[in-house]
């Protein structure tokens, strides 16, 4: 297969300063692309703005040949999400390419979580997400091409302790690219989400002596196939981790049917209900919300037709 390449295409990553932003921001440029690196430097509370994390990407992207700029507003506003997408035009005159990977963390109980940790936390990951994909998406279908790529977590996916802000904000951007999807699908837009798994300064204060290798350069090659011309998925997630890359989807049971239902007929069925023996996948894109409808109308109209 030859190279896959980004040339003449304009790349925005946000969070590109550290870890798995740069390590993204990096690849892209090493193979073409222009790069807006978007990082204001803060701390992992969201505090401390320092423009230097940026700058020094910027200043590694132009040594080693490549085209960058460095932009250091937040995606936490709808004015710093627009003044991003704003640098690209400004600079290279437009965007194809948008990875949101901006992130921050507040730890805490629900029994201690405060509202200002919950919206700090959902200000960078969620709606900081929309902040910049809402400038980005119209001109990507304008231009009748884009790639966003969004980030979610395991934390998303399952949960996990003391984390209820993070977990809430990483589960809604699943959401959000499944709505940017199934919109951006006539016009050529695609969108997916990446599940990532890397040490970097989010895994602080963890043990992880036992480890195997997590490098964010692991990483990186999944979001910069999710992120190339050639993607051919939209309005799903692959998860990457320790080396290991898979799909992530939504499945439901069989389901049973009954009408009318009582509350002991919903525990007597309980085994039933949740057997996950043949799943069922009603992928996003091109109408996974009308095939789940159908196929529980289908369910219905079969035991009206047996008479059941």
């Amino acid at each position: 297969m030859s190279e896959l390449r980004f040339d003449n295409r304009v790349a925005v990553v946000t969070g590109a300063g550290r870890g798995l932003g740069r390590a993204y921001a990096l690849l892209l440029a090493a193979r073409g692309a222009k790069v807006v690196v978007n990082d204001p430097g803060v701390g992992l509370t969201g505090t401390d703005n320092d423009s230097s994390p940026a700058t020094a990407v910027v200043t590694e992207i132009r040594q080693a040949g490549g085209e960058a700029i460095a932009c250091t507003e937040s995606v936490a506003t709808p004015e710093g999400g627009n003044a991003i997408i704003r640098c690209a035009l400004d600079h290279f005159g437009r965007v194809d390419i948008l990875i949101h990977n901006a992130g921050n963390v507040r730890q805490a109980s629900m029994k201690t979580m405060t509202q200002e940790d919950f919206d700090a936390v959902l200000d960078v990951h969620l709606r900081g997400a929309f902040h910049v994909v809402r400038p980005a998406f119209p001109l990507m279908c304008e231009a009748g091409y884009g790639r966003i790529v969004l980030t979610s977590s395991i934390g998303g996916l399952y949960g996990n302790h003391e984390v209820a802000n993070y977990g809430v904000a990483k589960a809604g951007t699943i959401g959000l690219s499944n709505v940017v999807a199934l919109e951006g699908e006539a016009e050529g837009v695609k969108c997916n989400v990446i599940v990532p798994g890397a040490l970097t300064r989010m895994a602080e204060g963890i043990d992880t002596s036992a480890y195997p290798p997590m490098s964010p350069d692991l990483v990186a090659p999944v979001v910069g196939w999710l992120a190339h011309e050639d993607c051919s998925i939209t309005g799903e997630m692959l998860i990457s981790i320790a080396g290991r890359v898979a799909r992530a989807f939504v499945g439901e049971t069989r389901g049973v049917y009954r009408d009318p239902w009582s509350i002991e007929d919903v525990a007597a069925q309980m085994e039933q209900i949740r057997d996950t023996d043949s799943p069922l996948i009603f992928p996003v894109v091109p109408s996974g919300h009308v095939d789940h409808i159908r196929y529980s109308f289908a369910m219905a109209s079969r035991a009206g037709a047996s008479g059941d």
